[in-house]
């Protein structure tokens, strides 16, 4: 599904990644993570896609700076990425960007 976002300004944290061929509770703790991030103040919605070859892009949308900080400091957050760097991930890149201007199309409009 495509996030629904409010009018800009808002923040994106891209996450990409290059998944390992274990699962070892992978599946499990990407669900988790999502209900938790949406359950946090400032969240404004998710969008991810990962491909067969392992390469994911999970992108995360955020009202501030602040909202963003404190899902990094969430305590359960931070031992999945522990996890993360463990055992599901071969390789991966935080971004953070401001959005400053947004537009699209829905055809279910017509």
């Amino acid at each position: 599904m495509i996030a629904k976002t409010p009018e800009p300004p808002y923040y994106a944290v891209i996450f990409t990644s290059l998944r390992t061929a274990q699962d070892a509770g992978y599946g499990i703790t990407a669900e988790r993570m999502l209900e938790l991030a949406a359950e946090q103040p400032g969240y404004l919605g998710v969008e991810s896609a990962r491909g067969e070859d392992g390469l994911g892009i999970t992108v995360s949308y955020w009202r501030d700076e602040e909202s963003i900080r404190h899902w990094r400091e969430n305590a359960e957050h931070r031992m999945a990425r522990e996890g993360a760097r463990r055992a599901w991930y071969r390789q991966f890149q935080v971004r953070v960007a401001k959005v400053e201007r947004a537009y699209g199309f829905d055809g279910s409009d017509l």
